[in-house]
């Protein structure tokens, strides 16, 4: 534990650096990083695998291309569970909290109107509630390698393709990160990033896939440390 806690810290170290933003659980932030087996206590429909628990999450809106991109990475290498979903609910002005009912409620100040739903075979799709629309993604922007899932460069217009009623900059969307055994019911879902919160996008006037890779290099870094120290 205490060297994911190291390496956690030079993750905020090198998100701060290179883009003068420390990643922390607030909805002015882009990055978390993600406390290891903090499984949620009411996850009770599967076993507590590694690529059931987030270790670290980003999202970036390129505001010159109109795009946006999301990446995590988990514990331990994907495809362990079947029928694992990894889920970015995303607020775009119009979310409402959808995990209150139960006892205990779990994600109270998790906001969404829509989600991204990606499977470990690189397969997915924008699942809008506010227009009722379902739209698979082109497996061509899903990239699942190891202990890491990135979606990239999504258009805004999937995202939003009605602007009415949505707030106007799409860089104040939020969004929150959940992993997920099948969909249903509230017991099949693992892990919060971040928990009890959304956070914001880093937002980019002029594409910089430098520091894209960097970001994800520290990101990679604090998965495998994590896995590494699981196995252990």
């Amino acid at each position: 534990m205490s060297h994911l806690r190291i390496t956690a810290l030079g993750l905020a170290a090198l998100i701060s650096s290179a883009l003068g933003v420390a990643p922390a659980q607030a909805s002015n932030s882009f990055a978390v990083v993600d406390a290891y087996k903090d499984f949620l206590p009411s996850y009770t429909a599967g076993p507590a695998n590694g690529d059931m628990d987030v270790i670290a999450a980003a999202a970036f809106y390129d505001g010159a291309d109109k795009t946006f991109s999301f990446s995590t990475i988990l514990a331990d290498k994907v495809g362990l569970t079947p029928g694992a979903l990894y889920v970015w609910g995303i607020d775009r002005g119009r979310g409402t909290q959808r995990f209150l009912a139960g006892s205990p409620s779990i994600g109270a100040g998790v906001f969404f109107d829509s989600v991204l739903v990606v499977r470990p075979d690189g397969t997915g799709a924008f699942n809008d509630f506010i227009n009722g629309t379902s739209t698979p993604l082109d497996p061509a922007h899903i990239k699942i390698s190891g202990l890491t899932v990135t979606v990239e460069d999504l258009p805004l217009d999937l995202l939003a393709p009605d602007t009415a009623g949505f707030k106007a900059d799409p860089a104040l969307y939020t969004w929150n990160l959940w992993p997920r055994l099948g969909l249903g019911s509230n017991n099949q879902i693992s892990d919060f990033a971040p928990d009890g919160a959304n956070l914001g996008f880093q937002v980019t006037a002029v594409p910089e896939p430098q520091t894209f890779a960097m970001l994800l290099a520290g990101l990679g870094l604090v998965g495998l440390r994590a896995s590494r120290t699981r196995r252990a």
